[in-house]
């Protein structure tokens, strides 16, 4: 049998219960849903409907939108609703976080209460196509400026909090949550 990386992932993770914050096109949400067990589910969470409709027709023809909760909001609120009430602590094995740059330290102090002890929180692009390692001074794009100081402020967070960490390559941070 042949496996994708991201089912074994799942597989050695045991991973059923995820959270996907930000959709974009879709890909890694087809992707995630993919690699997860016949009985796995995922909460998806956009502001942009419109983004989730763009995968939709992918998720449709692979059988496998029955699995996915979408939620057209801001995830910071369906986050504080979650914890609120009380429903989601500790229910999530896996979140992927690639949305508002700006916003990825809360995604992250929110998500530590609703995956469970030993869950990984994934965020793309920490890297930020290698701007975080640039001086101020040197020559970057304005749309890649903007995010820069939030994902600078999320490493330097991310290094000193209490979670194993595991950068590869241009910019997935894998954060196991130890304790």
């Amino acid at each position: 049998m042949k496996y994708s990386s991201y089912q074994c992932f799942f597989k050695i993770m045991n991973a059923k219960k995820t959270i996907k914050i930000g959709v974009f096109t879709a890909y890694s949400l087809l992707t995630t849903v993919l690699a997860l067990p016949k009985d796995g589910k995922v909460l998806a969470i956009d502001p942009n409907e419109e983004a989730y409709k763009t995968g939709l027709p992918f998720i449709q023809k692979a059988r496998v939108d029955h699995k996915i909760d979408f939620v057209q909001a801001d995830a910071k609120q369906v986050l504080q609703d979650l914890i609120a009430k009380g429903e989601g602590e500790g229910a999530f094995d896996f979140a992927f976080v690639d949305a508002t740059k700006e916003d990825y330290i809360d995604y992250h102090e929110q998500l530590l209460k609703l995956v469970k002890v030993g869950g990984i929180i994934a965020h793309d692009n920490t890297l930020w196509p290698g701007s975080v390692a640039l001086d101020e001074s040197d020559p970057i794009e304005e749309f890649m400026r903007k995010g820069r100081g939030a994902l600078i402020k999320l490493n330097s967070f991310l290094a000193n909090d209490q979670s194993s960490l595991l950068s590869i390559g241009d910019g997935l941070t894998l954060c196991r949550w130890l304790y």
